[in-house]
């Protein structure tokens, strides 16, 4: 196994043409060196590129542009991600603990297309769109499409993803992300549940996005749930229907952190409390005080 340190993202670009699928490319590398470790990878090339710096920006005008090499403690951080994407802060700092947070990476955590991904829902809720460059130019591809299922995503030979497109949270929302694990962190996610909603004077929710990780084989945006919220009827019937949807909506699993059975019966008391928290966040009374 070789093991190249790249210095300029064409550097990485020309390597990446010339080996094809037998290169991996690392950055804090906390998922692709246990998975190393665990015999389940085997690349012939392992191409770092934590130097690359130039993937470690961030940009906001319309929408944020996040570099592919921004880490979960910078985005648990930053006040204006805190400002502009609320839940995708609160997922970051729930992703391993700090040793973790200060060197994995906002792009391996979508590349690595974990079910239970923590910042892929937040980034779901905020319509984000992948960019990937090659030799032979770019493409960008939206978040919902890049995931193909579980730890496969639409990334072809000799791509490098350089960042990631998202759209900030406007006026009169609210957002979070909330996570049920046995404990707040250092934990993979049970659930994962990000909301972003909107609404009008009358305290009606007028555009909703749901999206959760450990229920499906990749993180999904929950589409019925979120029709239902905003289809018109009284706000507490929408939201129990909506969480009944959710619930049915869902294909989760049994695996040795909770049943499939299980996962599915909290959705519904983790949609309320999160709608409360959108509600309460969006600056609306009568959210019924719950802790966001």
């Amino acid at each position: 196994m070789e093991f190249r340190q790249g210095t300029s993202v064409e550097q990485v670009l020309g390597w990446l043409a010339d080996l094809g699928d037998s290169a991996c490319v690392v950055a804090g590398g906390t998922d692709a060196m246990m998975q190393y470790a665990r015999g389940e990878v085997a690349p012939a090339v392992f191409v770092h590129i934590e130097r690359l710096r130039v993937l470690a920006a961030a940009g906001h005008d319309r929408e944020s542009r996040l570099g592919a090499l921004l880490t979960h403690r910078f985005l648990a951080r930053d006040p204006v991600i805190r400002q502009r994407h609320p839940a995708l802060a609160e997922a970051a700092a729930t992703v391993g603990g700090w040793q973790t947070q200060a060197v994995g990476t906002v792009g391996g955590n979508i590349c690595n297309a974990s079910p239970a991904a923590d910042t892929a829902a937040p980034l779901l809720i905020a319509d984000a769109v992948v960019e990937l460059s090659s030799c032979v130019g770019r493409r960008r591809v939206p978040l919902t499409d890049f995931f193909l299922g579980r730890r496969q995503v639409d990334r072809r030979p000799g791509e490098l993803v350089t960042g990631i497109a998202a759209a900030p949270i406007g006026p009169r929302s609210g957002e979070v992300y909330l996570k049920t694990g046995r404990r707040g962190a250092m934990v993979v996610a049970v659930v994962g549940l990000a909301a972003r909603l909107s609404f009008d004077e009358e305290g009606r929710a007028t555009d909703a996005r749901l999206a959760m990780c450990s229920v499906a084989p990749q993180p999904v945006r929950a589409r019925k749930a979120e029709y239902i919220l905003t289809d018109g009827g009284a706000f507490p019937d929408a939201i129990r229907a909506a969480g009944l949807a959710l619930r049915d909506e869902m294909s989760p699993i049994d695996d040795s952190r909770a049943t499939a059975s299980y996962r599915r019966e909290i959705l519904p008391g983790l949609l309320e409390r999160a709608v409360a928290c959108c509600r309460s966040r969006a600056g609306l009374n009568g959210s019924g005080g719950h802790d966001c």
